[in-house]
């Protein structure tokens, strides 16, 4: 059974509270916007019969929250319903915990629902409506493909395919095993030295960095947000080589080829993602 949290930076509601405790908040049956999100299709429409498919792009979802608010007695009750009103004044988190605690959340704000009738019992029910502006729900677990460089060859072993380089070259192909249902956004995080970093999709795209790391000196590419800083926090974005493609990890196993010139056994390049899925069950 999947647990709904929503989370704030001021508090915590756990939405399966009555069924552990028998008071607090509930989550009931008749959720809505948990499934596949909505869609806008362009289509060409040409002098002939019919019409082309062009492309389409996922739009934000709206959740139906129905919840059942049970207190120990009228003040807790007040209490209670306070705190879910306090928490839909801001963004909030609603995360969602599987069986085997995998944990999916996805950035949310009010837009609707909140009405009740008082009864005079000590529970109410209420619906909100929640809008996501994020259709994918992301995993909070990161995955993490790491390979080091070699003293001795200058190539990266462990994690790689080692294929035949020259002695100042390091270059490999790594395994990017992606269990989401779309694709996702890598971090490329190099540790010096080296020069010259180079990674390429399985599909040819490339990402060239034509920088020099110094010794302990880092790198950090972030392909959804296209941006290009040291450890430091320094942009080294201008080191790009022109038309940079910051290309994404496909749902699956796809490999990347990874490359860094002048390395030793303290050059490393990571690379990092959290999987996405258009629901959760």
């Amino acid at each position: 059974m999947t647990t709904l949290i929503l989370e704030s930076d001021f508090d915590d509601l756990n939405l399966n509270e009555v069924a552990e405790t028998g008071y607090g908040i509930q989550a009931v049956a008749g959720a809505t916007g948990l499934g596949l999100p909505p869609v806008t299709v362009q289509w060409l429409e040409g002098a002939g019969d019919g019409s082309r498919y062009r492309n389409k792009r996922v739009l934000g979802r709206d959740i139906d929250l129905p919840l059942d608010i049970v207190g120990r007695d009228r003040a807790h009750l007040r209490e209670l319903i306070g705190r879910l009103a306090r928490m839909m004044t801001g963004e909030c988190t609603l995360a969602l915990i599987e069986d085997d605690g995998s944990r999916w959340t996805t950035k949310v704000h009010r837009v609707g629902g909140g009405e009740y009738t008082l009864s005079g019992a000590l529970d109410v029910q209420t619906t909100i409506t929640l809008r996501a502006g994020d259709p994918y729900f992301t995993a909070s677990a990161v995955t993490t493909q790491t390979v080091k460089g070699d003293a001795g060859t200058r190539s990266f072993l462990s994690d790689l395919v080692a294929l035949p380089v020259a002695a100042s070259q390091a270059i490999g192909t790594i395994l990017l095993p992606n269990d989401g249902d779309v694709p996702a956004y890598p971090v490329w995080e190099v540790t010096g030295p080296g020069r010259d970093l180079h990674v390429v999709s399985a599909n040819g795209e490339a990402l060239r960095w034509n920088g020099t790391l110094a010794a302990d000196e880092k790198l950090i590419i972030d392909c959804r947000e296209a941006t290009v800083v040291d450890g430091k926090g320094v942009n080294r974005y201008a080191n790009l080589a022109p038309a940079p493609r910051f290309w994404v990890v496909p749902p699956g196993t796809s490999t990347a080829r990874a490359e860094l010139l002048d390395t030793t056994a303290a050059s490393q390049i990571s690379c990092s993602w959290r999987a996405r899925r258009w629901m959760v069950i």
